[in-house]
């Protein structure tokens, strides 16, 4: 073994016998905890630098209480649509970890299972957890709430003293209804999918309100929710249609992607005889033509300030309890 390889595989017993102190002052020179003399620390800390000592994760774990792991909590229940949007949230929350000490740990829940959640919490295997989306009776934020370990939520919930980062859907979704109305279009129809999911509640909300603020009466018969398969939306933007919708919403991409599928196959041009606009965009509308009208969101950005935000919280910091990011209109040719 050559001499740097010793070097960067020293402990602290290591630095306890090259400087004839005990392990104990070592480690709190290290740590900054106990009593021990100013010259001592320096010296300690000189050596360290000087011979690239890094401590053992475990070690400082175990000496701070902590276990440096952080949970990513994602739905198991998800659909191919969803999978873009979890996956550039967790990219933003890996980027955040590699900037610190913290490794990921992940848990799949679902609307009525979160063992895999209680498990990783009840066995004490992390710091903090990010839960990924929000629900309505929201199993998952009840236990943690009771269960006393830091977390924050991606979304919104009506849950008390929860921390949550969210997409600000409520204006985006006025403004991007009131954008459509300036554009012509008085008889809006909302296609949704189903209403136990806080985010389509959200953007149901801003849809209505965006009518509102443009002197339209929101109409019940031009709000077709609660869809959840690939035909339940085909069903609903063809009743759309038959009711005489000029341009018809849809809360999200897959909603998007079925009702534009449905239309080819009926021979239903976009926006000959209907318009068409999303509140999200994603990869599975960016080629439809024409181009898609849509609302764009930053997933990543979500995924970088939750796991920030968490970190603060781990570490003492007082944080907002609601923290809303930005949004994009994207004004194309469907609408």
């Amino acid at each position: 073994m050559d001499k740097n390889t010793e070097k960067t595989n020293i402990t602290i017993g290591d630095v306890a016998e090259a400087l004839g102190i005990s392990k104990t002052t070592v480690s709190r020179a290290i740590s900054g905890k106990g009593r021990i003399g100013e010259a001592t620390r320096q010296r300690v800390l000189e050596y360290i630098k000087e011979n690239n000592y890094k401590p053992n994760p475990m070690a400082k774990g175990l000496a701070d209480q902590k276990t440096y792991n952080i949970c990513w909590a994602v739905p198991g229940d998800y659909n191919v649509y969803d999978l873009p949007f979890f996956q550039r949230c967790m990219a933003g929350v890996i980027e955040e970890t590699q900037q610190t000490n913290y490794d990921i740990l992940l848990a799949q829940v679902s609307e009525n299972d979160i063992s895999s959640l209680e498990r990783i919490v009840n066995n004490k295997k992390v710091d903090g957890v990010i839960l990924s989306r929000t629900l309505v009776d929201d199993k998952s934020i009840k236990f943690m709430k009771e269960s006393g370990v830091s977390f924050v939520v991606i979304g919104s919930t009506q849950e008390s003293g929860v921390i949550q980062i969210d997409n600000d859907h409520i204006t985006g979704c006025r403004e991007f209804t009131s954008k459509l109305v300036e554009k012509g279009n008085k008889k809006l129809a909302l296609v949704g999918g189903q209403m136990n999911h806080v985010v389509n509640i959200t953007r149901k909300n801003g849809f209505i309100e965006g009518l509102k603020m443009n002197g339209i009466t929101p109409d019940p018969n031009l709000m077709f929710l609660d869809n959840a398969t690939s035909k339940e939306v085909g069903d609903a933007a063809m009743k759309a249609v038959k009711a005489g919708a000029d341009c018809i919403v849809c809360m999200d991409d897959r909603i998007s992607y079925n009702a534009i599928m449905r239309f080819r196959k009926e021979d239903i041009s976009i926006p000959g005889v209907v318009k068409l606009a999303s509140f999200y965009n994603s990869d599975f509308l960016s080629n439809n033509q024409p181009a898609i009208t849509t609302l764009q969101y930053d997933p990543k950005e979500l995924g970088i300030i939750a796991c920030r935000t968490l970190l603060k919280i781990i570490g003492g910091e007082q944080v907002d309890t609601k923290i809303n990011l930005g949004y994009e209109m994207l004004m194309k040719g469907s609408a």
